[in-house]
């Protein structure tokens, strides 16, 4: 994105660092339906701020992509009015995007926090839809995000129209809310069950597309289980079931997934998969059930919403810095690649 002619709430926003953005989020969930707590903080790790400036500063982009070992899709360019379509929000996106463009003409002070700023974009949004605030918040932080990585020119020029709802996104959401926490029946005797209780992982709730998992299996190899379309004409790095993997040994980072709702069903982070999210970069917390979670590592005790993202990359240590070493045990001979592009992403000193 060219720096030349940006508005000055482009200037404005671009002051804030992805930790600045991220705190401010947090600041702001209180202020968020529960609808959208987790899918803004996922959009948000989806698209990275500072993975978004490392790529933008590189001198040769394709390079730099190979460098964090990225794979599918990560720009928002292409995507404004739609990489945001599992947040409830998404449904306003239309008055929220002029909203902005309007707020992106009289912009003048920056004496307002971060916070207080989406808040007003997000008021105006919400009297001209005539609906709660609440609803409004998260997809006005998102798409103020947006304008920041593409531009207003690009911004502006999108249709900003969005499909009408359907499946349990077309629901309330108190009752989108509901559904999210609810188990498959296991039948009038399923309470005598102890072993293979069978649940969903529903992975696109306009659609309603789901698989089954078996009770305390990993997400990923129920994955892979699901025969039910080519995935992988799809998605390239689709090579058995709806969540890309490459490995099943947190190794490639490959079928790392949002949890909308449910993350109090998947098993703890263990040792494993805490530090190899901290490698790959794609989360930093600290919970022992995050809503980013590796689909190969994360086991399922009920039913489970995720969204799965475009793309995958290790990044943590070249961004953040904040591994000293990487080992690796991988497993499969489809990971060869991309281990070796990981381990040349990562390799050198923990300052590099």
């Amino acid at each position: 994105m060219s720096d030349t002619n940006q508005t000055k709430l482009e200037e404005y926003l671009k002051t804030f660092s992805e930790t600045e953005w991220l705190d401010t989020i947090a600041e702001l969930l209180p202020s968020i339906h529960p609808v959208d707590q987790n899918a803004v903080q996922i959009w948000f790790r989806f698209h990275s701020l500072a993975l978004f400036n490392y790529l933008e500063s590189a001198e040769n982009r394709d390079e730099a992509e190979k460098s964090v070992a990225m794979q599918g899709k990560f720009s928002l360019s292409g995507a404004i009015d739609s990489s945001h379509d599992f947040l409830y929000g998404h449904r306003y996106w239309k008055t929220v995007k002029a909203a902005i463009e309007a707020e992106a003409q009289v912009f003048a002070s920056a004496n307002i926090s971060l916070g207080e700023e989406i808040r007003q974009v997000a008021a105006m949004a919400a009297e001209k839809v005539r609906a709660e605030q609440p609803l409004i918040v998260g997809i006005t932080a998102v798409g103020l995000m947006t304008l920041l990585q593409v531009g207003f020119a690009e911004f502006n020029a999108a249709a900003g129209e969005v499909a009408k709802p359907r499946g349990l996104m077309s629901k309330s959401p108190k009752a989108i809310v509901a559904e999210r926490a609810k188990d498959d029946s296991q039948g009038l005797l399923g309470f005598l069950k102890t072993i293979n209780k069978k649940f969903s992982v529903i992975f696109d709730e306009t659609s309603e597309n789901r698989f089954d998992i078996i009770n305390d299996q990993e997400v990923a190899s129920a994955s892979g289980n699901d025969r039910s379309q080519n995935w992988q004409a799809k998605d390239e790095r689709c090579w058995e079931g709806p969540v890309p993997v490459e490995c099943v040994s947190a190794s490639c980072g490959t079928c790392w997934v949002g949890v909308l709702g449910g993350q109090e069903k998947l098993s703890d982070l263990s040792r494993r998969e805490r530090r190899a999210i901290k490698v790959f970069g794609y989360d930093q917390s600290d919970e022992e059930k995050p809503f980013i979670r590796l689909a190969c590592q994360a086991k399922a005790a009920g039913n489970v919403t995720i969204v799965i993202p475009p793309w995958n990359a290790v990044f943590g240590k070249k961004i953040y810095k904040n591994i000293e070493d990487l080992e690796l045990e991988p497993v499969t001979t489809s990971a060869k690649a991309l281990r070796e592009a990981v381990r040349e992403a990562t390799a050198g000193s923990s300052g590099e």
